[in-house]
Formats: structure tokens, C-alpha cells, sequence
């Protein structure tokens, strides 16, 4: 009976490990659906903000599995995985700066309609993911970079709804293309901390 009640013999670290991965799973099935919805509205809404969401939810869809993958091996391994996210949000910000430009020179007006929508409904679900990440905040350069990607992806949400308001009020581009330079420079910053982490676990 006492093999029943009996808990001593139960790693902590296991259980974490194993906590993580559920909480990757559910995050990853977030961002995936939330690509698919955003990436087809930000072309009909013309905006770059939205379109930048959108890919950076893929990239995050992406990491999210290749972290779970790197789960389980050694610090060094789970690092250099860190690099690979953090050069691709650094990759991403600069992505971003490179489509405002384009967007500045089109001329095109975004829907404030679909930006606000879209804007609230992804807040929503960043929101949910970064609630569900933030016990491993302090973990590892990987736990780390998947909790940063969550976090930033919610300020920009909140950022596209200002965005979309302001387009309403002056009726230009302007408050859409601002939003996108702060996501961009939020990837950058990101990709910084992540990869100085990384470079440090691995020697």
C-alpha cells in the first residue's frame, strides 16, 4: 500500500518537462488556427500591422514545435534551437520594416474594421498563450524565447487595435505603419536577449 501514497520517488523536473509540453501543444494549436484566420483577412484589410501578426503567428507555430522537439535533450541542444527563434524573430522585424516600406509607397488606406477584429481576436488568443506560459518565464533560453514570443505578439495585438482606431480618426495609413515599426522593433529586441542567452548556455 505504500507504493500507492508513496510520491518521493516523482522528479519534479520530469513533471515540469511534461507540464511544458501540454501547454506547447495547446499553444501551438493557437497560433496555427490564428495564422490561417489573420494571414487571409490582412490582405482584404490592406494592412501591414496585420499581415506582420500573421506571419509572426506562423513563425511562432513553427517554434512552438521545434521547441517541442529540442524538449528532453541537453541545455546545449535547447539552446542552439533558441538561436535558430531568435534569429528568425530578428529575421521577421526586419521582414516587417522592408513591407511598411512597400505598403508607404502603395498608398493603400487598411480597413480599420477587419484591423480591429482581427486586432481583438488575436490579442485574445496571445493572451490565452502567454497566460499559459508565464510560469516558465525564468526557465531557459528556450522556455524563455517561447514565453517572449507570447508576450510580444500581445502588446502588438493591443498595438493594431490603436492602430485601427487611428486609421478610423485620420483616415491614412500612418497609425497602421507606426504599429508595424513597434512590432518590428519588439522582434528585434527579442531576438537580441533571446540569442545573447542562447550564445552564453552554449559555451
Amino acid at each position: 500500500m505504500s507504493g500507492c501514497c508513496d510520491h518521493d520517488d516523482i522528479d519534479p523536473a520530469a513533471l515540469q518537462v511534461n507540464a511544458f509540453r501540454r501547454v506547447l501543444w495547446i499553444v501551438l494549436v493557437i497560433n496555427g488556427i490564428m495564422f490561417a484566420a489573420e494571414f487571409s483577412s490582412a490582405f482584404f484589410a490592406n494592412s501591414v500591422a496585420l499581415q506582420a501578426d500573421a506571419l509572426d503567428f506562423l513563425g511562432d507555430t513553427l517554434t512552438y514545435a521545434v521547441t517541442l522537439l529540442a524538449i528532453g535533450y541537453s541545455l546545449k541542444i535547447r539552446a542552439k534551437v533558441a538561436l535558430f527563434k531568435g534569429a528568425s524573430l530578428g529575421l521577421l522585424g526586419l521582414w516587417v520594416y522592408g513591407q511598411m516600406f512597400f505598403y508607404l509607397i502603395s498608398g493603400k488606406i487598411p480597413s480599420y474594421e477587419i484591423m480591429g477584429m482581427m486586432g481583438i481576436i488575436a490579442f485574445l488568443a496571445n493572451l490565452i498563450s502567454a497566460l499559459l506560459l508565464y510560469r516558465y518565464r525564468a526557465g531557459d533560453s528556450n522556455m524563455q524565447s517561447v514565453w517572449l514570443c507570447s508576450r510580444n505578439d500581445a502588446i502588438g495585438n493591443l498595438a493594431i487595435i490603436v492602430a485601427a482606431s487611428g486609421v478610423f480618426a485620420t483616415g491614412s495609413a500612418w497609425p497602421d505603419f507606426i504599429v508595424a515599426t513597434i512590432m518590428a522593433t519588439l522582434s528585434v529586441t527579442a531576438s537580441y536577449r533571446i540569442i545573447k542567452l542562447a550564445l552564453q548556455e552554449i559555451t
